[in-house]
Protein backbone atom coordinates (compact mmCIF):
# COMPACT_ATOMS: atom_id res chain seq x y z
CA UNK A 1 0.00 0.00 0.00
CA UNK A 2 1.05 3.39 -0.49
CA UNK A 3 2.50 5.13 2.84
CA UNK A 4 0.33 8.55 2.43
CA UNK A 5 -0.51 9.18 6.33
CA UNK A 6 -4.08 8.51 7.53
CA UNK A 7 -5.58 7.70 10.34
CA UNK A 8 -7.06 4.72 8.34
CA UNK A 9 -7.86 3.49 4.60
CA UNK A 10 -9.51 1.33 2.95
CA UNK A 11 -7.74 0.47 -0.53
CA UNK A 12 -9.61 -0.76 -3.33
CA UNK A 13 -7.79 -2.68 -6.02
CA UNK A 14 -9.69 -2.55 -9.03
CA UNK A 15 -7.43 -4.85 -11.42
CA UNK A 16 -8.07 -7.35 -8.87
CA UNK A 17 -11.82 -6.70 -9.26
CA UNK A 18 -11.66 -6.67 -12.93
CA UNK A 19 -9.32 -10.14 -12.99
CA UNK A 20 -12.17 -11.78 -10.65
CA UNK A 21 -15.00 -10.91 -13.38
CA UNK A 22 -13.32 -12.14 -15.65
CA UNK A 23 -12.83 -15.49 -13.80
CA UNK A 24 -16.22 -15.38 -13.00
CA UNK A 25 -17.40 -15.39 -16.52
CA UNK A 26 -15.07 -17.80 -17.10
CA UNK A 27 -16.91 -19.78 -15.05
CA UNK A 28 -20.27 -18.85 -16.87
CA UNK A 29 -19.46 -19.05 -20.68
CA UNK A 30 -22.29 -18.71 -22.31
CA UNK A 31 -24.08 -16.20 -19.74
CA UNK A 32 -24.08 -13.02 -18.72
CA UNK A 33 -23.08 -11.51 -15.46
CA UNK A 34 -24.68 -9.04 -13.66
CA UNK A 35 -22.30 -7.35 -11.11
CA UNK A 36 -24.06 -6.74 -8.04
CA UNK A 37 -23.06 -3.26 -6.36
CA UNK A 38 -25.77 -3.03 -3.82
CA UNK A 39 -25.22 -1.65 -0.34
CA UNK A 40 -22.13 0.67 -2.63
CA UNK A 41 -20.42 -1.83 -3.69
CA UNK A 42 -20.59 -4.35 -0.43
CA UNK A 43 -18.48 -1.15 1.21
CA UNK A 44 -15.53 -0.94 -1.75
CA UNK A 45 -17.42 2.07 -3.93
CA UNK A 46 -20.42 1.22 -6.25
CA UNK A 47 -19.66 3.69 -9.17
CA UNK A 48 -15.57 2.67 -8.97
CA UNK A 49 -16.61 -1.05 -8.83
CA UNK A 50 -19.34 -0.73 -11.05
CA UNK A 51 -17.33 1.32 -13.75
CA UNK A 52 -14.72 -1.59 -13.56
CA UNK A 53 -17.07 -4.48 -13.65
CA UNK A 54 -18.55 -2.91 -17.20
CA UNK A 55 -14.63 -3.10 -18.57
CA UNK A 56 -14.22 -6.77 -17.93
CA UNK A 57 -17.06 -7.58 -19.11
CA UNK A 58 -19.89 -7.57 -17.40
CA UNK A 59 -23.17 -6.94 -18.88
CA UNK A 60 -25.51 -5.53 -15.91
CA UNK A 61 -25.71 -3.80 -12.93
CA UNK A 62 -27.75 -5.01 -10.03
CA UNK A 63 -28.67 -3.31 -6.54
CA UNK A 64 -30.92 -3.85 -3.90
CA UNK A 65 -32.97 -0.73 -3.51
CA UNK A 66 -34.26 1.46 -5.89
CA UNK A 67 -32.57 4.46 -4.83
CA UNK A 68 -28.78 2.26 -5.65
CA UNK A 69 -30.20 2.06 -9.27
CA UNK A 70 -31.27 5.92 -9.51
CA UNK A 71 -27.92 7.12 -8.20
CA UNK A 72 -26.05 4.61 -10.70
CA UNK A 73 -28.65 5.99 -13.22
CA UNK A 74 -27.29 9.84 -11.79
CA UNK A 75 -23.63 8.67 -12.34
CA UNK A 76 -24.24 7.89 -16.41
CA UNK A 77 -24.55 3.87 -16.23
CA UNK A 78 -27.03 3.89 -18.81
CA UNK A 79 -26.63 0.00 -19.50
CA UNK A 80 -29.35 -2.56 -18.43
CA UNK A 81 -29.62 -2.02 -14.31
CA UNK A 82 -31.79 -3.88 -12.00
CA UNK A 83 -33.13 -3.55 -8.46
CA UNK A 84 -34.92 -5.57 -6.60
CA UNK A 85 -36.27 -4.65 -2.89
CA UNK A 86 -39.28 -2.56 -2.81
CA UNK A 87 -41.50 -1.44 -0.48
CA UNK A 88 -45.47 0.25 -1.33
CA UNK A 89 -44.97 3.80 -2.25
CA UNK A 90 -41.80 3.47 -3.79
CA UNK A 91 -40.33 5.71 -6.75
CA UNK A 92 -41.62 3.32 -9.42
CA UNK A 93 -41.98 5.97 -11.55
CA UNK A 94 -38.75 7.33 -11.76
CA UNK A 95 -37.43 3.88 -11.80
CA UNK A 96 -39.43 3.37 -14.72
CA UNK A 97 -38.77 6.23 -16.34
CA UNK A 98 -35.02 5.54 -16.03
CA UNK A 99 -35.31 2.16 -18.01
CA UNK A 100 -34.47 0.31 -14.64
CA UNK A 101 -36.25 -3.13 -14.65
CA UNK A 102 -38.05 -3.32 -11.40
CA UNK A 103 -38.69 -6.66 -10.00
CA UNK A 104 -42.14 -8.05 -8.56
CA UNK A 105 -43.18 -10.52 -6.06
CA UNK A 106 -46.60 -9.66 -5.47
CA UNK A 107 -49.91 -8.41 -6.76
CA UNK A 108 -49.44 -5.27 -4.32
CA UNK A 109 -46.63 -4.35 -6.29
CA UNK A 110 -47.84 -4.96 -9.78
CA UNK A 111 -50.30 -2.62 -9.51
CA UNK A 112 -48.25 0.04 -8.23
CA UNK A 113 -45.72 -0.40 -11.28
CA UNK A 114 -48.53 -0.68 -13.44
CA UNK A 115 -49.96 2.88 -12.48
CA UNK A 116 -46.61 4.11 -12.32
CA UNK A 117 -45.95 3.12 -15.94
CA UNK A 118 -49.38 4.51 -17.00
CA UNK A 119 -48.83 8.08 -15.32
CA UNK A 120 -44.97 8.00 -16.63
CA UNK A 121 -46.53 6.98 -20.41
CA UNK A 122 -43.68 4.48 -20.77
CA UNK A 123 -43.70 0.49 -20.57
CA UNK A 124 -42.40 -0.49 -17.30
CA UNK A 125 -39.75 -3.33 -17.52
CA UNK A 126 -40.62 -5.92 -14.74
CA UNK A 127 -38.94 -9.36 -13.70
CA UNK A 128 -41.18 -11.50 -11.84
CA UNK A 129 -39.45 -12.90 -8.98
CA UNK A 130 -39.95 -16.55 -7.91
CA UNK A 131 -39.85 -17.67 -3.84
CA UNK A 132 -38.54 -21.25 -5.07
CA UNK A 133 -37.68 -21.65 -1.45
CA UNK A 134 -35.68 -19.60 0.03
CA UNK A 135 -38.54 -17.77 1.57
CA UNK A 136 -37.82 -14.48 1.84
CA UNK A 137 -39.20 -12.53 -1.18
CA UNK A 138 -40.30 -13.46 -4.23
CA UNK A 139 -44.19 -14.88 -5.76
CA UNK A 140 -45.06 -18.08 -4.05
CA UNK A 141 -45.50 -21.11 -6.57
CA UNK A 142 -49.09 -20.89 -5.42
CA UNK A 143 -49.58 -17.41 -6.25
CA UNK A 144 -47.72 -17.22 -9.41
CA UNK A 145 -50.29 -18.08 -11.94
CA UNK A 146 -52.01 -15.18 -11.13
CA UNK A 147 -49.04 -12.40 -11.14
CA UNK A 148 -48.18 -14.12 -14.31
CA UNK A 149 -51.48 -13.72 -15.68
CA UNK A 150 -51.87 -9.98 -14.81
CA UNK A 151 -48.36 -8.92 -15.53
CA UNK A 152 -48.79 -10.24 -18.70
CA UNK A 153 -52.13 -8.94 -19.65
CA UNK A 154 -51.14 -5.53 -18.25
CA UNK A 155 -50.29 -3.11 -21.09
CA UNK A 156 -48.33 -0.84 -19.44
CA UNK A 157 -46.06 -4.25 -18.56
CA UNK A 158 -43.06 -5.65 -20.40
CA UNK A 159 -41.91 -9.10 -18.85
CA UNK A 160 -37.94 -8.79 -18.99
CA UNK A 161 -37.18 -11.30 -17.02
CA UNK A 162 -37.71 -14.64 -14.91
CA UNK A 163 -36.13 -14.78 -11.69
CA UNK A 164 -35.18 -16.65 -8.22
CA UNK A 165 -32.24 -17.15 -5.30
CA UNK A 166 -31.30 -20.09 -3.73
CA UNK A 167 -31.17 -20.18 -0.03
CA UNK A 168 -28.08 -22.94 0.53
CA UNK A 169 -26.22 -22.58 -2.64
CA UNK A 170 -22.98 -21.95 -0.22
CA UNK A 171 -23.57 -25.68 1.20
CA UNK A 172 -21.97 -27.85 -1.20
CA UNK A 173 -24.90 -30.88 -1.81
CA UNK A 174 -27.69 -29.36 0.11
CA UNK A 175 -30.78 -31.11 -0.96
CA UNK A 176 -32.51 -27.76 -1.28
CA UNK A 177 -30.69 -26.73 -4.45
CA UNK A 178 -32.02 -29.26 -6.90
CA UNK A 179 -35.88 -29.26 -5.20
CA UNK A 180 -35.12 -25.20 -5.74
CA UNK A 181 -33.74 -25.67 -9.33
CA UNK A 182 -36.60 -28.02 -9.70
CA UNK A 183 -38.47 -25.62 -8.95
CA UNK A 184 -37.75 -22.71 -11.04
CA UNK A 185 -37.93 -24.39 -13.82
CA UNK A 186 -41.20 -25.41 -13.72
CA UNK A 187 -42.12 -22.03 -12.71
CA UNK A 188 -40.21 -20.63 -15.92
CA UNK A 189 -42.06 -22.83 -18.04
CA UNK A 190 -45.68 -21.93 -16.83
CA UNK A 191 -44.29 -18.21 -17.45
CA UNK A 192 -43.14 -18.81 -20.73
CA UNK A 193 -45.94 -21.47 -21.69
CA UNK A 194 -48.46 -18.45 -20.51
CA UNK A 195 -46.96 -16.03 -23.09
CA UNK A 196 -43.47 -14.11 -21.37
CA UNK A 197 -40.67 -13.84 -23.67
CA UNK A 198 -38.18 -13.10 -21.09
CA UNK A 199 -34.70 -11.68 -21.86
CA UNK A 200 -32.99 -12.98 -18.80
CA UNK A 201 -33.54 -16.11 -16.55
CA UNK A 202 -31.67 -16.26 -13.71
CA UNK A 203 -31.39 -18.08 -10.50
CA UNK A 204 -27.39 -18.38 -9.79
CA UNK A 205 -25.48 -15.95 -6.78
CA UNK A 206 -22.31 -16.71 -6.82
CA UNK A 207 -21.47 -19.65 -4.85
CA UNK A 208 -24.04 -21.25 -7.50
CA UNK A 209 -21.84 -19.62 -10.22
CA UNK A 210 -18.41 -20.95 -8.75
CA UNK A 211 -19.71 -24.19 -8.23
CA UNK A 212 -23.13 -25.34 -10.03
CA UNK A 213 -23.17 -24.66 -13.90
CA UNK A 214 -26.42 -25.95 -14.38
CA UNK A 215 -27.94 -23.35 -12.70
CA UNK A 216 -26.30 -20.56 -14.90
CA UNK A 217 -29.18 -20.00 -17.77
CA UNK A 218 -28.78 -16.76 -19.24
CA UNK A 219 -27.41 -14.32 -16.65
CA UNK A 220 -25.54 -15.04 -13.61
CA UNK A 221 -25.70 -12.57 -10.54
CA UNK A 222 -22.36 -12.37 -8.48
CA UNK A 223 -21.73 -9.76 -5.49
CA UNK A 224 -19.49 -10.90 -2.97
CA UNK A 225 -17.06 -13.84 -5.43
CA UNK A 226 -16.61 -10.52 -7.53
CA UNK A 227 -14.85 -8.39 -4.64
CA UNK A 228 -12.63 -11.43 -4.17
CA UNK A 229 -14.29 -13.11 -1.24
CA UNK A 230 -15.16 -16.82 -1.21
CA UNK A 231 -18.86 -17.24 -0.73
CA UNK A 232 -18.08 -19.73 2.16
CA UNK A 233 -15.02 -21.54 3.75
CA UNK A 234 -16.49 -24.74 2.43
CA UNK A 235 -17.08 -24.27 -0.74
CA UNK A 236 -12.86 -22.88 -1.26
CA UNK A 237 -10.63 -20.27 -0.60
CA UNK A 238 -10.73 -17.30 -3.22
CA UNK A 239 -7.07 -18.18 -4.49
CA UNK A 240 -9.31 -21.71 -5.23
CA UNK A 241 -11.82 -20.33 -7.57
CA UNK A 242 -9.13 -17.90 -9.05
CA UNK A 243 -10.58 -14.74 -7.06
CA UNK A 244 -8.61 -11.98 -5.41
CA UNK A 245 -9.50 -9.82 -2.66
CA UNK A 246 -10.10 -6.30 -3.53
CA UNK A 247 -9.80 -4.38 -0.17
CA UNK A 248 -7.30 -3.87 2.18
CA UNK A 249 -7.69 -2.45 5.48
CA UNK A 250 -5.20 -0.57 7.36
CA UNK A 251 -4.91 1.96 9.69
CA UNK A 252 -1.34 3.99 11.09
CA UNK A 253 -0.69 2.93 14.88
CA UNK A 254 -1.51 6.34 16.83
CA UNK A 255 0.58 5.68 20.22
CA UNK A 256 2.99 3.08 21.56
CA UNK A 257 3.65 2.55 25.52
CA UNK A 258 5.28 0.46 27.75
CA UNK A 259 3.03 -0.69 30.40
CA UNK A 260 3.70 -2.56 33.50
CA UNK A 261 2.69 -5.91 34.76
CA UNK A 262 -1.09 -6.39 35.64
CA UNK A 263 -2.14 -3.13 33.76
CA UNK A 264 -6.07 -3.30 32.60
CA UNK A 265 -6.34 -2.38 28.83
CA UNK A 266 -9.53 -0.80 27.08
CA UNK A 267 -13.44 -0.96 28.58
CA UNK A 268 -14.16 -3.20 31.46
CA UNK A 269 -10.54 -4.42 31.71
CA UNK A 270 -11.38 -7.22 29.88
CA UNK A 271 -8.05 -7.91 28.88
CA UNK A 272 -5.11 -7.35 31.91
CA UNK A 273 -1.37 -7.23 30.59
CA UNK A 274 0.34 -11.26 31.57
CA UNK A 275 3.51 -9.00 31.95
CA UNK A 276 5.50 -5.62 31.81
CA UNK A 277 4.61 -4.76 27.40
CA UNK A 278 4.21 -2.51 24.79
CA UNK A 279 0.86 -1.43 23.41
CA UNK A 280 0.02 -0.09 20.48
CA UNK A 281 -3.15 2.24 19.96
CA UNK A 282 -4.87 1.61 16.28
CA UNK A 283 -7.31 4.21 15.69
CA UNK A 284 -10.14 2.67 14.18
CA UNK A 285 -13.29 1.32 16.26
CA UNK A 286 -16.81 0.02 15.84
CA UNK A 287 -18.05 3.80 14.20
CA UNK A 288 -15.59 2.61 11.27
CA UNK A 289 -17.21 -0.79 10.87
CA UNK A 290 -15.06 -3.08 13.02
CA UNK A 291 -16.85 -5.46 14.95
CA UNK A 292 -17.09 -5.46 18.73
CA UNK A 293 -17.83 -9.30 18.61
CA UNK A 294 -13.91 -9.68 18.11
CA UNK A 295 -13.36 -8.39 21.11
CA UNK A 296 -10.13 -9.96 22.39
CA UNK A 297 -9.66 -12.09 19.27
CA UNK A 298 -9.62 -9.77 15.58
CA UNK A 299 -5.92 -10.39 14.30
CA UNK A 300 -3.82 -7.23 13.03
CA UNK A 301 -0.64 -7.26 11.30
CA UNK A 302 1.89 -4.84 13.06
CA UNK A 303 5.48 -5.04 12.92
CA UNK A 304 5.25 -7.89 10.70
CA UNK A 305 3.58 -10.35 13.31
CA UNK A 306 -0.05 -10.98 14.06
CA UNK A 307 -1.31 -9.14 16.77
CA UNK A 308 -4.66 -9.72 18.89
CA UNK A 309 -7.06 -7.18 20.07
CA UNK A 310 -6.61 -7.06 23.21
CA UNK A 311 -9.48 -6.33 25.66
CA UNK A 312 -12.84 -4.46 23.79
CA UNK A 313 -13.10 -2.76 20.14
CA UNK A 314 -14.15 0.80 21.35
CA UNK A 315 -16.04 3.41 18.86
CA UNK A 316 -12.98 4.81 17.67
CA UNK A 317 -10.25 2.62 18.86
CA UNK A 318 -8.62 -0.65 19.67
CA UNK A 319 -5.07 -1.56 21.31
CA UNK A 320 -2.82 -4.33 20.93
CA UNK A 321 -0.09 -6.14 22.77
CA UNK A 322 2.94 -5.80 21.17
CA UNK A 323 4.71 -8.05 23.62
CA UNK A 324 7.22 -5.75 24.13
CA UNK A 325 8.30 -5.13 20.62
CA UNK A 326 9.67 -2.23 19.05
CA UNK A 327 6.72 -0.11 16.75
CA UNK A 328 6.29 3.31 16.23
CA UNK A 329 3.45 5.69 16.12
CA UNK A 330 2.62 5.91 12.21
CA UNK A 331 3.82 2.56 11.28
CA UNK A 332 1.03 0.29 9.32
CA UNK A 333 -1.41 -1.22 11.08
CA UNK A 334 -2.97 -4.18 8.59
CA UNK A 335 -6.59 -5.39 9.72
CA UNK A 336 -6.78 -7.26 6.83
CA UNK A 337 -6.32 -8.23 3.06
CA UNK A 338 -5.52 -10.67 0.20
CA UNK A 339 -3.04 -12.02 2.70
CA UNK A 340 0.22 -11.56 0.58
CA UNK A 341 2.31 -9.56 2.85
CA UNK A 342 1.08 -11.82 5.86
CA UNK A 343 -2.04 -9.96 7.39
CA UNK A 344 -5.58 -11.39 8.09
CA UNK A 345 -8.14 -11.83 5.80
CA UNK A 346 -11.12 -10.83 6.20
CA UNK A 347 -11.72 -14.28 6.14
CA UNK A 348 -9.86 -14.30 9.55
CA UNK A 349 -12.11 -11.62 10.93
CA UNK A 350 -15.29 -13.09 10.25
CA UNK A 351 -14.06 -16.18 11.97
CA UNK A 352 -12.69 -13.98 15.13
CA UNK A 353 -16.25 -12.08 15.23
CA UNK A 354 -18.41 -15.37 14.54
CA UNK A 355 -19.81 -13.88 11.10
CA UNK A 356 -19.04 -13.84 7.61
CA UNK A 357 -16.91 -12.09 5.48
CA UNK A 358 -19.50 -10.27 3.51
CA UNK A 359 -20.19 -8.57 6.86
CA UNK A 360 -17.06 -7.78 7.68
CA UNK A 361 -16.07 -5.88 4.25
CA UNK A 362 -19.59 -4.25 3.63
CA UNK A 363 -19.50 -2.93 7.32
CA UNK A 364 -16.58 -0.83 6.88
CA UNK A 365 -17.92 2.94 7.51
CA UNK A 366 -17.80 6.26 5.59
CA UNK A 367 -15.54 7.77 7.89
CA UNK A 368 -12.75 5.77 6.28
CA UNK A 369 -12.07 6.76 2.82
CA UNK A 370 -11.30 4.57 -0.02
CA UNK A 371 -8.35 4.78 -2.20
CA UNK A 372 -8.59 3.14 -5.37
CA UNK A 373 -5.90 1.88 -7.40
CA UNK A 374 -5.05 0.07 -10.58
CA UNK A 375 -8.01 2.49 -11.87
CA UNK A 376 -6.71 1.45 -15.97
CA UNK A 377 -8.72 -0.69 -17.26
CA UNK A 378 -5.46 -1.72 -19.18
CA UNK A 379 -3.62 -2.32 -15.68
Amino acid sequence: MSHTPMRARAEIDLAALRANVRALRARAAGAQLMAVVKSDAYGHGAVRCARAALDAGATWLGTATPEEALALRAAGFDGPLMCWLWTPGGPWREAIEAGIDVSVSGMWALREVVEAARSAGQVARVQLKADTGLGRNGCQPADWPELVRHALEADEVRVTGLWSHFACADEPGHPSIDVQLGVFRDLVDYAEKAGAEPEVRHIANSPATLTLPGTHFDLVRTGIAMYGVSPSPELGTPADFGLRPVMTLAASVALVKRVPEGHGVSYGHHYVTARETTLGLIPVGYADGIPRHASGTGPVLVGGKWRRVAGRVAMDQFVVDLGGDTVEPGDEAVLFGPGDRGEPTAEDWAQAAGTIAYEIVTRIGSRVPRVYVNEDPDS
